[in-house]
């Protein structure tokens, strides 16, 4: 019996050679991969975490510091009084920190491929000196002059504008995977009374969504910046249920339903943005401390941060240009560096909401995102997204119309040979 060679004939006229040795059973000696699989899908929660607990971090130094952290008064960078070490300065500086500490991840993790590669170890487990890199990336922002601090608040505007646009890419992937998940090609038939009943919910919604906002934010003649904001929404809405029932695009009205009710949201949470002291706002809070509704709302928003930033951290599919590679046993579950680039993107973006995307004035406590820079973020957001949307719809129609065009020489030049 062979076990550790083998003589393998070759070709017709006899010559043999001698295999190199092959293990026995190759099972025995098979990476098992799954535990290693499972432990890095866990590792995303507990990033997560990490996240969250910055955010509140944030929050409280910006609120509650000044008051709670008298220590920080003695730091020499944190000027007289220890004021650039709270509000909006104490804000950057805890984002400055979650982004080095996202960064740094990102630095040692870009370029992991495999399950059994060291560095899908650091990403998967090291916490306890994991966590010793992220107190020491907190702490380092604190010894940093306010000048810097402020330089990196307006890279952060950029940094978060960018993490807009990935945020964004990712919601219109999954817009269409939904699209494709109710009306798969082969069951158009069958799911099609489905998926029209689905798509008439959402474009119901929307329209309930503009009369609400109607009612609410432009019955006054003065309030001519919501009126025009609403209407344009409607506008948006019209043009992407016409350009997708045309003939020469064809995709059906769920997925515009869906990005129709989107782009309804987006307009909401603009105007709702605005600053409290405006006549067309009806949500006004006078109370300082906030009620039970402020401070709700403002737990919510703080999930939604994170959820917003978990869920494009984990969609690496997205952003990948060649959707054709084979996925092996062995490999990542998920893009190890994209996930912690998002990450310290998110980081600035957190930042950005927490401050209003204001570098000068010091939000309200329990107040987050409001302000009219906030506003106008949202708003090109949404004029962003149907155009991204709209591009998504033309493009193949384009991309058809200029194969046919050159395919139509080569056909009059194959006929003009047989002539």
């Amino acid at each position: 019996m062979r076990t550790s060679a083998e003589l393998v004939e070759l070709e017709p006229t006899g010559a043999i050679i001698l295999w190199e040795e092959v293990p026995v059973s190759l099972e025995q000696r098979r990476f098992d991969h799954l535990p290693e699989r499972k432990k890095a899908l866990r590792a995303r929660y507990a990033y997560g975490i990490i996240f969250l607990i910055t955010n509140l971090c944030a929050w409280f130094v910006r609120d509650y510091g000044q008051r709670v952290l008298p220590e920080l008064h003695y730091l020499k960078s944190c000027g007289h009084g220890g004021s650039d070490c709270f509000h909006t300065q104490g804000v950057l500086r805890v984002s400055l920190g979650c982004f080095i500490f996202f960064f740094l991840m990102f630095l040692t993790t870009c370029k992991t491929r495999k399950l059994y590669k060291a560095r899908n170890a650091w990403h998967s487990g090291w916490w306890g000196s994991k966590l010793f890199v992220w107190l020491v990336s907190m702490m380092i922002p604190l010894f940093c002059p306010s000048d810097y601090i402020h330089i990196y608040g307006e890279f952060a505007r950029v940094g978060a504008g960018i993490f807009l646009v990935l945020q964004l890419i990712s919601v219109i992937q999954f817009i269409r995977w939904w699209n494709k998940y109710w009306m798969p090609e082969e069951q158009k038939k069958q799911s099609c009374s489905l998926g029209l009943f689905m798509s008439t919910l959402f474009y119901i919604g929307s329209l309930c969504g503009i009369v609400v906002m109607y009612s609410s934010y432009a019955m006054k003649s003065s309030c001519s910046l919501n009126i025009f904001f609403i209407i344009w929404t409607g506008v948006l809405l019209i043009v992407m249920m016409s350009v997708s029932l045309h003939s020469k695009v064809n995709r059906g009205l769920l997925s515009s339903g869906i990005m129709a009710s989107y782009i309804v949201f987006l307009c909401w949470s603009a105007i709702r943005s605005e600053p409290a002291n405006e006549e067309c706002n009806p949500q006004k809070q006078e109370n300082a401390n906030g009620d039970w509704t402020t401070i709700l709302g403002f737990l919510i928003a703080i999930c939604a941060i994170v959820m917003a930033t978990f869920s494009t951290g984990v969609d690496s599919q997205s952003f990948q240009f060649r959707h054709c590679e084979v996925q092996h046993e062995d490999d990542i579950p998920y893009k190890y560096g994209f996930f912690h680039l998002v990450f310290s993107l998110g980081g600035m973006y957190f930042a950005m909401l927490f401050i209003s995307w204001n570098l000068n004035n010091s939000a309200k406590k329990w107040s987050i995102d409001v302000g009219w820079a906030s506003t106008w973020v949202k708003i090109v957001n949404e004029w962003f997204a149907a155009s991204i949307y709209l591009w998504t719809l033309f493009s193949p129609v384009l991309r058809q119309s200029k194969v046919m065009d050159h395919e139509e020489p080569i056909q009059e030049i194959d006929s003009s040979d047989l002539a």
